[in-house]
């Protein structure tokens, strides 16, 4: 689940690197000045001002749409003393391209603690929110109760949401649901019980009904928090957490040739990260926002625990060395493209008080990251 990283795990390197990057710390962010670096989406949703997990999309009318777990800690059950319905999703507007951005409003408030929310938003306009829930455990020995992963949908952009229609009662999700060439959707999810596990789901009935696949992960041990891209030959490629606190392991990754209904044996990427999120740019370089560090990597030094961003130019074969984003290592982070192409990445602080922030950037032709100030 969305634990705060207690243990550093060693990662491991492949040979490679397409890009000019340090080999001996991540490259880019030097100390950032809010207003001009990043932008502050928001400090307090309104349920205990501790906000995490978000996921950012552009709506049919234009304004951009932000959607993030809002409790009163990383992980809030209900609690009548603080917060009676626990940890809630809430979501803001951005009608300048994300300077600035609305007071938060619920998107989402069950009896229990909803969590980690992802966006997305159908050729329609229809937006669909997906989500998992925990609850306080029945059983003493352990942390949780889960109660699965679902989905809800707006007609309206966000102002109103259907009832909750379940994707899996077995599986937690980290990324959004993502729509194939001919309609299917995917979504990548990760279980702790009864064992790790990477998986996606697929409906090809919009939603309706889901079927789980599971990835088979062979020696690798994941975390999963999976995200899934398809690539231009059609082909998909999953990315997955690696397992903490074991040893030294790099994240994985997985293909399939069948649209989702199979996939590859997991293999390692030969570095380290959490909740992996893919996107490609406007000039069709993919781009890996991750949590990582602080590991000592063959040929890239000691990473401290920090927010990341890597570039592909070759559909996620090879990545570039670890470019910063920001020093705060709560990531889980999004993207989405801004008009004049350039992209807006969102992620969280971590800590008490944890916030929304956002960063501008450009994959320039050469592959190079360009940070964009706010202006």
């Amino acid at each position: 689940m969305k634990m705060f990283p207690m243990a550093a795990a060693a990662l491991v390197l492949a040979g490679w690197s397409f890009l000019a990057a340090s080999a001996d710390e991540p490259s880019g962010a030097p100390e950032l000045t809010e207003g001009v670096d990043y932008v502050c989406v928001t400090r307090d949703g309104g349920a205990g001002a501790y906000e995490a997990f978000p996921d950012v999309v552009r709506l049919k009318d234009g304004r951009l749409f932000c959607v993030f777990y809002d409790g009163y800690g990383h992980v809030a059950f209900p609690n009548a003393a603080i917060f009676k319905t626990g940890g809630r999703v809430s979501g803001c507007y951005s009608s300048d391209e994300g300077k600035t951005w609305s007071q938060p409003f619920v998107v989402f408030d069950s009896p229990f603690d909803d969590r980690d929310p992802s966006v997305t938003v159908l050729d329609d306009g229809t937006v669909l929110c997906n989500f998992f829930l925990l609850d306080k455990p029945v059983d003493p020995s352990k942390w949780y109760r889960k109660l699965g992963t679902w989905y809800i949908r707006s007609t309206d952009n966000g102002q109103t949401w259907s009832e909750p229609t379940p994707i899996s009662d077995r599986f937690w999700c980290s990324a959004p649901i993502r729509v194939l060439n001919g309609g299917r959707w995917i979504v990548g999810l990760y279980s702790e019980e009864p064992d790790w596990e990477a998986a996606v789901a697929v409906s090809d009935d919009a939603g309706s009904t889901w079927r789980p696949v599971v990835i088979p992960s062979g020696e690798m041990l994941v975390d999963a928090e999976t995200d899934v891209i398809q690539r231009p030959d059609g082909s998909l490629l999953a990315l997955m957490r690696h397992r903490e606190g074991v040893g030294q392991l790099p994240m994985a990754r997985s293909v399939s040739t069948d649209n989702g209904d199979s996939w590859s044996t997991a293999e390692s990427t030969g570095f380290s990260g959490h909740c992996p999120y893919l996107y490609e740019t406007p000039n069709h370089f993919y781009v890996l926002g991750t949590r990582t560090g602080p590991n000592p990597i063959p040929g890239e030094g000691v990473i401290p625990w920090s927010t990341t961003l890597r570039v592909s130019a070759d559909c996620g074969e090879t990545w570039s060395a670890p470019v910063t984003v920001d020093s705060h290592l709560g990531a889980y982070p999004s993207m989405v493209t801004l008009n004049d192409g350039s992209t807006l990445f969102v992620y969280y602080e971590e800590g008490d008080g944890s916030n929304i922030r956002a960063r501008k950037f450009r994959v320039k032709d050469d592959g190079q990251i360009e940070w964009i100030p706010f202006q």
